[in-house]
């Protein structure tokens, strides 16, 4: 057991936009969060230029848009967000929870890269 999913989303009514809960297991391979929107909150526009996510929505209700399309989002709604792909989340008036699935991102080191030069 990692996580109870309704105890991470419920009530985001009151609360700053953010992560609940992350897989933090050593030696995985993937990433996971339960992100928590209060009402209204939104999640701009942005690209994920690496990774394709996968969004499953627990609680609440919100809009993902994407390119020109704009789709309703309530529990049970499960995207794909193909890497490049833009997208936005904006939660609706009673805020949304979902969790997120991608390939784990390599952590940051720092060291020497090619010809001596460090790199973080």
């Amino acid at each position: 057991m990692l996580c109870d999913v309704d105890d991470a989303s419920a009530g985001t009514a009151g609360q700053t936009a953010g992560v609940r809960w992350k897989l933090a297991e050593p030696g995985r391979q993937l990433d996971a969060n339960v992100v928590g929107l209060p009402p209204g909150a939104v999640v701009d526009t942005h690209t994920e230029p690496e990774l394709d996510v996968l969004v499953l929505v627990v609680a609440g209700e919100g809009e993902l848009s994407s390119g020109d399309t704009t789709e309703p989002l309530a529990a049970g709604a499960l995207c794909w967000l193909p890497r490049a792909s833009s997208r936005r989340l904006a939660a609706g008036p009673q805020g949304l929870s979902y969790v997120t699935v991608h390939a784990r991102r390599p952590g940051m080191r720092i060291g020497r890269g090619p010809a001596g030069r460090r790199e973080a």
